[in-house]
């Protein structure tokens, strides 16, 4: 079962990671975390077709990342907050994770030896230093 969560849980990472993949579908995003906005008005600064928009919406709906209301003939799209929050979530797990092995690495490093530079060939020999100003 928790195999299972993991694998919908990365699917569901999958697809708002490649709705956010385009810069056309961040721009909507961007200009949808003002407010909700007509697909009329989120289409008109954009250099595409209303049908093209339509299709990147369904990409972003698909994400979970947009929600969509009809009311009549005009459709309403607004930002669904609680999917960017999970993956705020996931990406603080990934941030932890690697600044534990960066700790982990540098306490190791600490421990065998402050000065890595004392037995380095550069070092023993000033011939070998860049900085002699001999070109080497």
């Amino acid at each position: 079962m928790i195999v299972k969560d993991m694998l919908n849980h990365s699917s569901d990472l999958d697809l708002v990671f490649h709705a956010l993949s385009d810069p056309a579908r961040r721009a909507m995003v961007e200009r949808l975390t003002r407010g909700p906005m007509s697909v009329t008005d989120l289409a008109k600064p954009l250099p595409m077709s209303l049908p093209a928009v339509m299709q990147h919406i369904q990409v972003l709906q698909a994400a979970g990342l947009v929600g969509t209301e009809k009311v009549g003939r005009v459709r309403t799209c607004s930002v669904r907050p609680d999917v960017f929050a999970s993956v705020e979530n996931w990406i603080s797990g990934c941030r932890a994770e690697w600044e534990s092995r960066l700790d982990r690495l540098g306490a190791y490093l600490d421990a065998i030896g402050g000065d890595l530079g004392t037995d380095s060939p550069t070092h023993a020999d000033p011939k070998l230093r860049s900085n002699t100003g001999n070109g080497v």
